[in-house]
């Protein structure tokens, strides 16, 4: 996977994305169908302007897939401000490789003095028949 030539960007969602709870994320993501996962991430780790890649992320806190229609709104991409990327490709990323950008991501963050929160959400979309892998982290204040 080549890294994204592009900055992490600063994103405010000004309303939430809902998804229905899933068990878990199929191990071939279908076109045309979204996801959404939501990990905690190790406190340690989460400070770390070089975090350890194995024990970034804590726990699954849960899988979201998109209903078509939306009766199902169990969980979602809150509204707020986040940093932002996202990589474009004829398949999704694997974990490792979303992994690499969220832990890039933080570097970039803390670099930039941004107050990172300690959730990272995964979003898997479909769009002009490219795959699309989102890595959100929230901000939780001004750059200090």
């Amino acid at each position: 996977m080549d890294k994204p030539s592009f900055p992490v960007t600063q994103l405010t969602l000004c309303t939430p994305i809902f998804y229905e709870k899933i068990d878990k994320l199929p191990s071939l993501i279908p076109k045309y169908t979204e996801f959404l996962l939501c990990f905690d991430i190790n406190p340690t780790q989460s400070r770390s302007i070089e975090p350890v890649p194995d024990q970034f992320l804590d726990n699954l806190i849960f899988t979201g897939q998109k209903s078509p229609d939306n009766l199902q709104q169990e969980v979602s991409l809150p509204q707020g401000k986040y940093i932002f990327l996202q990589h474009r490709g004829t398949a999704p990323l694997e974990q490792y490789e979303w992994l690499d950008l969220a832990i890039e991501q933080q570097k970039d963050g803390l670099w930039e003095r941004h107050k990172l929160g300690n959730i990272l959400y995964v979003r898997y979309l479909h769009e002009d028949d490219m795959f699309v892998t989102q890595v959100f982290r929230v901000m939780e204040g001004e750059p200090s």
